[in-house]
């Protein structure tokens, strides 16, 4: 199966596939303790519009009317977005699919202007990990170190008209405990958090 790409939004249909996916993935390797609301409240945490040119994209690969996978990205300013949901069926794997949605993605982000991409996995997801390396991201994190130390492994790559240049971010040091990462992870989430909003939130104020 090959599929067409198609640009969608996580509030339609043809997406709920991959975000009910997507949280029964993150709840069964994470569980739901530590997280009221389960996955559903991370992938709900921002505004559908957020994942809309141009300050965002969210797209499909489709066939026959089945969804097989997808991915999004979102903007952190005006030179990085984030890419998020990256997924494939599970009997579809290894399939080159994943790999077509990241091209797609940066691909996308590049046109809009952007030169950095950055991502997430976590630590429990090593296959995540190692297609991001596959695809030429640069962990910002120390791979010989315990990913329980990190909880959330990020990569990132240029991409755009700074596209094959080495990236330069410093790579973080792991935490000191399990719960002294997740405590940064946190607070980084709700960074980035205040510089999305505040990016849709002045770009509503433009378009007005």
């Amino acid at each position: 199966m090959t599929g067409v790409i198609i640009r969608s939004s996580p509030l339609d249909a043809s997406a709920q596939p991959l975000l009910e996916a997507l949280v029964a993935e993150y709840d069964g390797r994470y569980g739901t303790a530590a997280r009221p609301g389960g996955a559903w409240s991370e992938i709900l945490r921002y505004p559908a519009e957020a994942y809309r040119p141009p300050l965002g994209d969210f797209l499909l690969i489709v066939q026959d009317g089945e969804t097989l996978g997808g991915g999004a990205f979102m903007s952190h300013d005006d030179e990085t977005v984030e890419l998020k949901r990256i997924w494939t069926r599970a009997d579809l794997r290894r399939r080159g699919l994943a790999q077509r949605i990241v091209a797609a993605l940066e691909d996308s982000a590049g046109r809009l202007g952007y030169t950095r991409a950055y991502l997430t996995t976590g630590f429990r997801q090593p296959e995540a990990a190692a297609l991001y390396h596959a695809l030429g991201y640069r962990p910002l994190f120390d791979p010989a170190t315990d990913p329980a130390l990190y909880r959330s492994l990020p990569f990132e790559k240029r991409i755009g008209t700074r596209a094959g240049e080495p990236a330069d971010t410093p790579v973080h040091a792991a935490a000191a405990s399990f719960e002294a990462a997740t405590a940064r992870v946190l607070a980084l989430k709700e960074v980035q958090e205040r510089q999305v909003l505040a990016r849709l939130a002045g770009h509503r104020a433009t378009a007005a």
